[in-house]
């Protein structure tokens, strides 16, 4: 499927207005952040894998977590780490089961 072929269905699901979409997504740099917030905020649950970036720049990947943590939070989503390659975000009315504490 060809880049514009992703973005015309995830146009479709987008105008539908209705359900959640969960998308699995790469961190290569701190700019994703952006686009990140914005699919989450359009009710998608995240899957970021962190690899690629932490390779790149532990700093950066730092940074980037923080700024979804303060975003999710803010929204009333939810963050948390699943494993050690990837986070998942989720909108606002999805909470994150954290096993029996």
């Amino acid at each position: 499927m060809s880049v514009s072929s992703k973005v015309v269905e995830e146009q479709k699901l987008d105008d539908k207005g209705d359900g959640i979409l969960l998308k699995a997504l790469a961190l290569r740099s701190i700019e994703d952040i952006q686009k990140i917030q914005e699919d989450v905020a359009k009710k998608t649950i995240v899957i970021l894998k962190v690899t690629p970036l932490a390779q790149k720049n532990v700093d950066e990947l730092k940074s980037s977590v923080e700024q979804l943590y303060e975003f999710a939070t803010s929204i009333g989503g939810d963050i948390a780490r699943l494993g050690d390659e990837r986070v998942v975000i989720t909108p606002p009315g999805v909470k994150i089961w954290r096993g029996l504490q």
